[in-house]
């Protein structure tokens, strides 16, 4: 245990080769969890708590980490498994940062870090229940290991703002662009709605791909049919990690490709950092958004519309 948890705050420098190191945790059972390394702090054991009046049921209080006020979510009661049960006393907080906030999350034990290829990382199975608080699974020690929708957990405890007045569209310039393509990947159903309640007023035909695999794949497909994708498609969104393929992987495979390579593409990723901003230039992606700032968002695809039609025009 001692090694696990000295051992998190190293970062991992996998990402851009679509690999990632996972955090493997318990939530007091016998089934094993997971979150990217990337987004985790520290982890230590539960601190005590401060109560917070009249806040959500799942926020169990406020601690103290590196002079930081931080909530503590119990992460079984937010994917509706119940509180975690029993003496909490010898449980563990992961403290994480997600669209630069800081917040820890309530857990069992801590098992291990884990080395994987994102090609190792699949789909969640269809259905009710847990499945809708998870991003991906894995199979680890001929164990499935589930992987938390963190971004939909904290948008049900903190709901992001959502709405964009009229003022937040430039409706001469979308005119320009009406029915065209916007391709936007990600594998969180929150992040596809939020992204969609931005870009429906646009006027825009919006394609959605659940992984950068899956976003290739429909690339190539555009490519068979002999569509003019420089002239269709605006633009690609892509998160920077999802199953199969991750969003530096897909970018890279675009910027290869000699009918693709001038495609514009914005990372949207709940990850923060200087690291990540490195890695957009690294792999050539022509802006950076942190998830769930709508003003942002429209601001960018605005902008990179605008130079477009610029271009078209030249």
């Amino acid at each position: 245990m001692s090694n696990v948890l000295s051992s998190v705050d190293a970062r991992t420098q996998l990402v851009g080769q679509n690999r990632l190191e996972l955090l493997l945790f318990h939530l007091g059972g016998h089934q094993y969890f997971a979150i990217n390394v990337f987004k985790v702090q520290e982890v230590m054991r539960l601190p005590e708590l401060t109560k917070i009046p009249d806040s959500h049921p799942c926020i169990r209080g406020v601690c103290h980490v590196r002079g930081q006020t931080v909530p503590v979510v119990d992460l079984r009661a937010a994917v509706k498994m119940g509180p975690m049960p029993g003496d909490t006393s010898e449980c563990n907080i992961i403290v994480t940062e997600y669209n630069m906030t800081v917040q820890a999350f309530l857990v069992g034990g801590v098992d291990r870090i884990v080395n994987m290829n994102w090609n190792e990382i699949l789909p969640p199975p269809g259905g009710a229940g847990r499945q809708h608080y998870l991003t991906a699974i894995t199979r680890i020690d001929e164990r499935i290991v589930e992987i938390i929708d963190v971004e939909k957990v904290l948008a049900e405890i903190s709901p992001y703002e959502q709405d964009l007045s009229d003022d937040a569209y430039d409706r001469a310039l979308l005119e320009q662009v009406r029915g065209k393509d916007i391709l936007i990947v990600d594998d969180s159903n929150v992040a596809l709605e939020q992204m969609k309640l931005v870009l429906g007023p646009m006027g825009l035909n919006i394609v959605e791909a659940r992984n950068g695999l899956e976003a290739y794949q429909t690339l190539m497909h555009w490519k068979q049919e002999g569509r003019d994708i420089n002239d269709r498609l605006l633009m690609i969104i892509t998160d920077a990690e999802m199953p199969e393929m991750d969003g530096y992987m897909l970018t890279t495979e675009i910027r290869q490709d000699a009918e693709l390579k001038d495609t514009f593409i914005i990372l949207h990723t709940s990850l923060s950092g200087n690291f990540n901003k490195a890695m957009v230039e690294k792999v050539g992606c022509n802006g950076f958004l942190s998830k769930f700032k709508p003003h942002s968002l429209a601001e960018e695809v605005q902008k990179l519309i605008r130079l477009k039609v610029e271009q078209s025009a030249g």
